[in-house]
């Protein structure tokens, strides 16, 4: 399959689907590939029904329900989808007036060309990291053992262990003692990477006697046949251990994050990031830019609404790539009627 489009989007996160409202302000067209089977990136495939609390105007809403508005936002303008490919490879297809044209290659046979060519591919490809000392935990995978919530419902009235010591173990700590049987923390020390406020309520539910918090612990065995049914920690200071019966063990110690084929197309790197300057967020190759958490620069922040930000001003130089000395038709959205009748907002 041949394609051509305004703008390739290389991942259908957050960033990435918010790249297609940019763009459709501007009469551009986006063509997003992903190589997860569903949009949303991250937010839909490692943890659906976490809460973010941190996008303007939204006191909460879980990753999902803020991947389902993101599709909503963007259901006026055209843009094509594929998912469950990979981009392969990225050649220069054309130059003409200094402007570089781009063909890119999937696994699955699509050739796209393009002048504009975003990264919005979260942390690029990632795996979630595995509890150290323990032989395959995997094979619990489905009977105990996760290492995301995709539903909170499997957690309701079991005796859960989460291990972990980040905002991810913090914040299902705070949400999941609402609802299990009993919840214990478990961490290696009594010092934690998560933000304060949410470490603040954890330690309000330990005093209640909600969360039991358990340090300086690690995991030393799971305890089980086909499905867990305990687990053994071990102390790190004594140096005993101790078994405990349990329905449920999260583990959250974070993502292995790797580039994959992004290390082959020749993008400068910067903290095993994709470098880019702050005026547009183009990287070292014309037309090529990142957007959201897979790039750097300084003062960078790893949060979606900075992608938001960085994400609208590489689409106003996307816009210039595309049409060479036209003045990028900016306004806003309060006082364009004609593009209020498109969104829908007004008859």
């Amino acid at each position: 399959m041949k394609i051509e489009t305004d703008i390739l989007v290389i991942g259908a996160g957050p960033v990435g689907l918010f790249t297609v409202f940019e763009a459709g302000l501007l009469g551009l067209k986006c063509t997003l590939i992903d190589n997860l089977d569903k949009v949303g990136g991250q937010c839909s495939e490692l943890y659906p029904e976490k809460p973010i609390y941190d996008i303007p105007g939204v006191p909460s809403q879980t990753a999902q329900e803020h991947v389902d508005a993101l599709i909503e936002q963007i259901k006026p303008f055209e843009y094509g989808l594929h998912l469950s490919q990979r981009v392969e490879s990225i050649e220069i297809h054309s130059a003409v007036d200094e402007i570089t044209t781009w063909m890119i290659k999937t696994n699955e046979g699509i050739e796209c060309i393009t002048k504009n060519i975003f990264i919005a591919a979260g942390a690029g490809s990632f795996e979630p990291r595995r509890p150290p000392n323990i032989e395959d935990p995997d094979k619990f995978l489905g009977n105990g053992v996760s290492y995301s919530v995709k539903s909170k419902d499997l957690y309701k009235d079991k005796n859960l262990f989460i291990f972990g010591g980040g905002d991810s173990a913090l914040d299902w700590t705070v949400e999941l003692a609402k609802i299990s049987k009993s919840l214990n923390l478990i961490h290696r020390r009594d010092q934690f990477r998560g933000a304060q406020h949410t470490e603040a309520q954890m330690r309000d539910l330990v005093k209640s006697g909600d969360v039991n918090l358990l340090t300086p612990f690690q995991i030393e065995a799971i305890i089980g046949d086909k499905k867990v049914t305990g687990v053994t920690l071990k102390n790190f200071d004594t140096k005993e251990s101790v078994t405990h019966e349990a329905d449920e063990l999260l583990f959250l110690f974070g993502l292995n994050k790797k580039l994959g084929p992004i290390l082959e197309w020749e993008l400068e790197l910067a903290s095993k990031k994709i470098a880019v300057n702050t005026e547009d967020f183009q990287t070292n190759r014309d037309g090529i830019f990142a957007v959201g958490d897979i790039n750097d620069y300084p003062g960078k922040l790893d949060l979606i609404l900075c992608g938001f930000h960085e994400t609208t001003l590489a689409v106003q130089k996307a816009f210039q790539r595309v049409f060479p000395g036209e003045r990028v038709p900016f306004g806003y959205t309060t006082s364009n009627t004609k593009l209020q009748k498109k969104l829908g907002v007004v008859d």
